[in-house]
C-alpha cells in the first residue's frame, strides 16, 4: 500500500514539474489536483481495497509462479488476468471518489478498461486453435466473474456479487478440469495452475467479495463528480525512450451492456407464428378458397388413385445432411428457443462454445439435437435434459428433476454440478461424465455404448479427479443351470 502512495505522490510531483517547466506558475495549477490525491490516498488506504491487495497478491502471485514454470501462451494468459485484477482495483478505488451511476448506461466509459483487458483474453481464445487452448479459454472465460463491479443495484440486471462470481467460474471450470484431466500423471507445473487458477475465484473471490463487497461497490457521496466525468489521475512518469503501448484491442460485445437482446423483436417461426396469429383475434379464414366439387380429388379423373407403371418416380430432392461420427442426421438452421413455454430446443449450433440457458424451471426439458463441437451451460434446475445426435459437444448442467440422457453422440462431454437421479447413455461412442459429491447416488444406465469413464471427487482437499471406466465388454458364463454375467475388468479402473 505504501508503494502505491508513493507512485501517486511521484506521479503528481512530475505534472508540477513539468507545469513550472512550461511556464505556468504553481498557483496555476489546478486546485483540485490536492483534493483529488488526498481521496486517492485515503480510498486506497481503505480497508477493503488492502485486503484485496493482499488477496491479489497471494492468489494471483502464487497463479503467476506457475505459469511462468510453463512459459508460453498460458504466462501470456496469466499475465493478462493480473492485469484485469489490476483494472479492477482501479475501478474500485475509483468508485469510492465518484458519485454512484443511475443506470449501467451512465457508466459505460467507467467500465470501459475492464472491457477492454477482458476483451484482450477473449482474442486469444479466437481464430485457429492456439497451443494451450484450455489454459486460455479458462482464463478468459473466468474473467467475466470481474464483471461484480458493475453491481449498481438488484434491478441493474446482473446477480448479486458473490452469486455472480460462483456462475461465472462454473463456465471456465469446464475448461479447467480439462487441464487437470490432461495433465494430472504428465506434469505437475500444469496441474498446479490450474489448481491455483481455481482458488483464485473459489473461494478466493468469492469469499473477498462476500465480506467486503457484497453489495458492489462503495461509492462516493451525493453531488461528488459524476461517474461520466471521472476524475482525471497523474499518469505516471515515463521511461526515457519507452514507447506509448499500443490501444487494447475493442471488445466484440461489451461486459457490462444496457441492451435487450434482440430475440424479442425477432418474428416467430413455426408452431409459434400460428398460436401467435390465432390469439391476435384476426379472421384466421380470411383469404382462404372454398373447394368446389370439381376440385375434390374423388371427382378428378387425372387423379384416380392408379400408379402407372409406365410413368417414372420423380427423382427425390437430394437432402442436406451432415455427419455427426458415425450417425448422420439432417442439417437446419441453429435454434436456441423456448417452444410452448415447456420444451428449450438447442438445434444445429456448430462452433458455439457459450451457448447458456439461463431463465429456467423444473417444469421445463431441455432438448439438443445436431449440434457440433459446441458448449452448453444450463443454469438452474430442469425437469430432465436430452442430448441427441450431437459429437464433440460439452454440456454442463446443474439439477435435474427426472433424468439426463445421452442418446446417438460421439465424443460428449457432461458436467453434473448438483444432482442428477438418472443418467442415461444410449448408443455412444465417447462419453466423458463429471459428477460432483451432490450426484454421485446417480443411477447411471448404459447400453450399446463405449468408451465411457466417470470422473469424482477424490475427496482430498486439492480437488482432484478420479477416474472410472465403465464395462462395455461382459462375460457370460453357464453355472448351475443359469448364465452368469460379469464385466471384462478394465485395468485403468
Amino acid at each position: 500500500m505504501e508503494k502505491a502512495l508513493v507512485e501517486r505522490l511521484e506521479a503528481a510531483v512530475a505534472c508540477l514539474e513539468a507545469a513550472v517547466a512550461s511556464g505556468a506558475s504553481l498557483s496555476a495549477a489546478p486546485r483540485d489536483l490536492g483534493d483529488g490525491l488526498e481521496a486517492a490516498a485515503a480510498a486506497a488506504s481503505d480497508p477493503a481495497i488492502v485486503a484485496y491487495d493482499e488477496f491479489v497478491a497471494g492468489a494471483v502471485g502464487r497463479l503467476t509462479a506457475a505459469a511462468e514454470k510453463i512459459g508460453g501462451k498460458v504466462l501470456d494468459a496469466t499475465k493478462v488476468l493480473a492485469e484485469a485484477f489490476a483494472v479492477s482495483k482501479d475501478r474500485l478505488v475509483q468508485a469510492k471518489q465518484l458519485q454512484k451511476p443511475a443506470s449501467m448506461a451512465d457508466a459505460q466509459d467507467f467500465f470501459k478498461p475492464l472491457n477492454d483487458v477482458i476483451a484482450k483474453a477473449i482474442a486469444m481464445t479466437e481464430g485457429r486453435r492456439p497451443d494451450y487452448f484450455n489454459h486460455i479459454k479458462s482464463v478468459a472465460d473466468s474473467l467475466t466473474a470481474l464483471a461484480w463491479v458493475g453491481f449498481l443495484g438488484k434491478d441493474c440486471g446482473m446477480s448479486f456479487p458473490t452469486a455472480h462470481v460462483e456462475e461465472s467460474w462454473q463456465m471456465a471450470e469446464f475448461y479447467n478440469n480439462k487441464v487437470l484431466v490432461e495433465y494430472r500423471n504428465k506434469d505437475a507445473d500444469h496441474v498446479e495452475w490450474a489448481k491455483a487458477l481455481k482458488e483464485l475465484y473459489m473461494p478466493g473471490l468469492r469469499d473477498f467479495v462476500k465480506k467486503h463487497y457484497p453489495l458492489g461497490p462503495s461509492w462516493g457521496p451525493v453531488g461528488g463528480a459524476p461517474v461520466s466525468q471521472p476524475k482525471a489521475t497523474a499518469p505516471a512518469p515515463k521511461a526515457p525512450g519507452a514507447k506509448a503501448p499500443p490501444p487494447p484491442a475493442l471488445p466484440s460485445a461489451p461486459l457490462f451492456t444496457t441492451e435487450k437482446s434482440p430475440k424479442s423483436a425477432q418474428p416467430k417461426e413455426g408452431m409459434s407464428a400460428v398460436f401467435q396469429e390465432i390469439s391476435s383475434g384476426k379472421a384466421v379464414t380470411t383469404g382462404l378458397r372454398k373447394v368446389t366439387d370439381d376440385m375434390k380429388t374423388k371427382n378428378r379423373s387425372d387423379r384416380s388413385g392408379v400408379v402407372s407403371s409406365s410413368t417414372a418416380a420423380p427423382a427425390a430432392a437430394p437432402e442436406k445432411t451432415s455427419r455427426a461420427g458415425s450417425f448422420s442426421f439432417k442439417s437446419g438452421p441453429p435454434k436456441l428457443e423456448l417452444q410452448m413455454g415447456r420444451k428449450w430446443v438447442v438445434e444445429n449450433q456448430v462452433g458455439k462454445k457459450s451457448l447458456a440457458i439461463d431463465d429456467c424451471d423444473a417444469r421445463q426439458s431441455v432438448y439438443v439435437y445436431g449440434c457440433k463441437d459446441s458448449v452448453l451451460q444450463v443454469n438452474g434446475k430442469v425437469n430432465n435434459i436430452t442430448v441427441d445426435k450431437c459429437t464433440k459437444v460439452g454440456i454442463v448442467f446443474k439439477h435435474v428433476v427426472a433424468a439426463f440422457e445421452v442418446v446417438n453422440c460421439n465424443g460428449v462431454e457432461v458436467q453434473c454440478q448438483g444432482t442428477a437421479p438418472t443418467i442415461s447413455i444410449d448408443n455412444t461412442s465417447g462419453c466423458q461424465l463429471y459428477l460432483s459429491n451432490d450426484s454421485l447416488g446417480a443411477s447411471i444406465t448404459s447400453a450399446k455404448s463405449s468408451e465411457i469413464n466417470v470422473m469424482v471427487p477424490s475427496g482430498a482437499t486439492d480437488g482432484d479427479w478420479v477416474e472410472h471406466a465403465l464395462p462395455q465388454q461382459y462375460i457370460h458364463s453357464f453355472k448351475d443351470g443359469q448364465f452368469i454375467t460379469s464385466p471384462v475388468s478394465h485395468s485403468g479402473a
